[in-house]
């Protein structure tokens, strides 16, 4: 055993390694060789044309109320049990045809509600819906 040769195995190395970074940087950039025309690559067709219709204006909903007194009332007016009918009856004619929602106070007598879905039905109306309140827990 010679003193002063490097081949001593408790001298340290003080030179970064090259080999494991060449390595990598050759690695990747194969993978960006092979993938770069890959993403770039398109087909070239003829797509078709098409035209849209403008979407119809959705109508405001009807806020049909009864009270405790059986009294009704249209969107927060009051009206008389002869006019609902009529009102009825222009609203089921529009095209599209809004929703009638339906808020009864649950004071007022069954017969005030089924006899004004029995008229919003002759009258021709499709889309009728309860307002409720959920209970308090």
């Amino acid at each position: 055993m010679a003193f002063g040769t490097q081949d001593e195995p408790d001298e340290v190395m003080n030179e970064i390694n090259m080999t494991p970074l060449v390595d990598v940087m050759l690695v990747l950039l194969i993978i960006f060789i092979i993938t770069v025309p890959v993403m770039k690559h398109a087909v070239n067709i003829d797509l078709p044309r098409a035209t849209s219709e403008p979407e119809q204006p959705k109508p405001q909903n009807i806020l049909f109320s009864i009270t405790a007194d059986g009294s009704y009332y249209w969107n927060e007016q009051k009206i008389e049990d002869g006019e609902l009918a009529g009102r009825l009856a222009a609203e089921a004619a529009k095209d599209p045809q809004p929703e009638l929602h339906i808020r009864g106070d649950k004071a007022v007598r069954y017969e005030r509600v089924a006899k004004a879905m029995s008229q919003a039905r002759e009258a021709g109306v499709r889309k009728i819906g309860f307002i409720t309140e959920p209970d308090a827990k």
